[in-house]
């Protein structure tokens, strides 16, 4: 007997599949992922403020005698493939230190979804210059030549920095405008003037720094960076100038958003830029926003 019922649901899946290869093929894979360099679950406030974030991490040591522009470092990356590559980051530490006084940065980023490569420099006094061009050789090292270059997406790379580190990071945001993002914490630089730069710049300040007071440092440094470049200042109340050299987790909470706002694209995140943070942690927020 002929089973109307069927015949038109068969007649419907034909239609339907017919539409879908008439579709235009960008707009099904537009469709089908919005955003290719988004990773990982939607965020929440406490899963930012928390010590790790969704990717288990490993690591490898980078030993000095086997690169050449920086002085070695380790490397942390997520240790699971199936989301594909990631974007990567170099952070330095300051004068006089190692990478082991912000060591927490690596794997608290990594965990979000980001290689990171935190550098040991070629001496402990070199200067933001030199520090800015060793953070974009170990970039280029994390990319062409290490043992986890497969995982890294060389197209979205960012830097970060602690005092002359972190005036390291305003010279490589300089220097290579193909960043996609620049986070320097407590910087330190005779540079105060910073118009040239167009890379998306977080800074984070000690409100109490006496090595590089905001008012000298933090604060100009942001205030040159065009608005177009997107750009925030986020003050801590009452910190020093060492507030990285422990766990701070305002700072973390900032420095994952903005890095995956603007090296993923993933504006899941704009609600932890825009308006920011406030409270009795934070002395002063200042932004670019609305972000574009």
């Amino acid at each position: 007997m002929f089973d109307v019922h069927r015949s038109w649901k068969r007649l419907l899946v034909t239609a339907a599949a017919a539409l879908a290869l008439s579709a235009p093929l960008g707009a099904t894979a537009a469709h089908a992922a919005a955003n290719p360099y988004e990773r990982g679950p939607a965020p929440t406030l406490a899963r930012l403020q928390a010590n790790s974030g969704p990717y288990a991490v490993s690591q490898v040591n980078v030993s000095r005698l086997s690169v050449s522009g920086f002085g070695g470092g380790v490397i942390y990356y997520p240790t699971s493939t199936a989301d594909g590559t990631f974007g990567a980051i170099a952070i330095s530490p300051g004068f006089t230190a190692y990478w082991s006084s912000i060591s927490w940065l690596g794997p608290r980023l990594a965990s979000h979804g980001f290689v990171v490569i935190g550098i040991e420099t070629l001496t402990t006094l070199d200067q933001p210059d030199s520090r800015g061009d060793q953070l974009l050789a170990a970039l280029d090292y994390l990319t062409q030549r290490s043992s986890v270059r497969s995982r890294v997406d060389a197209s979205r790379l960012a830097v970060a920095g602690h005092s002359m580190g972190g005036g390291g990071s305003l010279e490589a945001a300089s220097s290579r405008p193909s960043l996609q993002a620049a986070v320097p914490l407590a910087p330190w630089n005779t540079d105060k003037v910073w118009t040239d730069i167009r890379v998306p710049t977080l800074i984070v300040g000690g409100q109490a720094d006496t090595v590089a007071p905001v008012a000298s440092h933090s604060i100009p440094f942001y205030t040159t960076i065009p608005s177009s470049a997107e750009k925030a200042y986020l003050e801590l109340a009452g910190q020093s100038h060492f507030f990285p050299q422990t766990v701070n987790t305002t700072t973390a909470v900032e420095a994952v958003s903005w890095m995956k706002r603007f090296v993923d694209n993933d504006t899941r995140y704009d609600q932890f830029i825009c308006p920011g943070p406030s409270g009795l942690l934070v002395s002063d927020y200042r932004n670019s926003c609305p972000l574009s």
